[in-house]
């Protein structure tokens, strides 16, 4: 693929995206499902709520284009994808898969946050401010998600995952 100018890296880095969050949505379901903490539950149905608007707001931006939005697989989301369905597949305490959880939905969380920054920038750069309005929306949504992970990491998840770790380690002593 030849890229010429900002504008054709600006629909490259969109289809990315676009591609990206459709396989979020495919593997949040699955998260949700395979999460014990009813918080970590209620976390990601909602930012599945979230990333179909996110999906929406892309859609939208092509239409402005009036570019097609499939035609590229983000390679980058499908390997944390991947890292997380290994994480699904290991046979780790629930306490621990949450945390490992928190963990992969983060890595997930700063991927999209870099892309959505960039092609924010170059929206600006390109003089549509409408959708660089739109994309500012998801960055902040994304940075929400993050710090409610943070935080729900911090003040439980990452504590019981540790205190799995103590009580397996008193029970080895024994």
């Amino acid at each position: 693929m030849k890229l010429a100018t900002l504008r054709e890296l600006y629909v490259s880095e969109l289809r990315d995206l676009y591609n990206a969050e459709n396989q979020i949505l495919k593997a949040l379901p699955k998260m949700v499902k395979a999460a014990s903490s009813e918080e970590l539950k209620n976390a990601f149905t909602e930012h599945l709520e979230q990333t179909r608007t996110h999906v929406d707001r892309l859609a939208r931006i092509f239409d402005k284009l009036d570019t097609n939005p499939k035609g590229k697989k983000c390679r980058g989301m499908e390997g944390l994808l991947e890292e997380g369905k290994e994480l699904l597949e290991a046979n780790a305490e629930q306490e621990v898969l949450d945390a490992g959880l928190i963990a992969a939905a983060q890595k997930v969380e700063h991927y999209e946050m870099a892309g959505y920054g960039c092609v924010r920038t170059y929206a600006k750069l390109l003089g549509d401010d409408e959708a660089a309005e739109l994309l500012q929306e998801t960055l902040n949504e994304e940075g929400e998600t993050d710090q409610k992970l943070t935080d729900l990491a911090e003040s439980s998840i990452n504590l019981e995952a540790n205190g799995q770790h103590e009580q397996a380690h008193t029970s080895l002593a024994r």
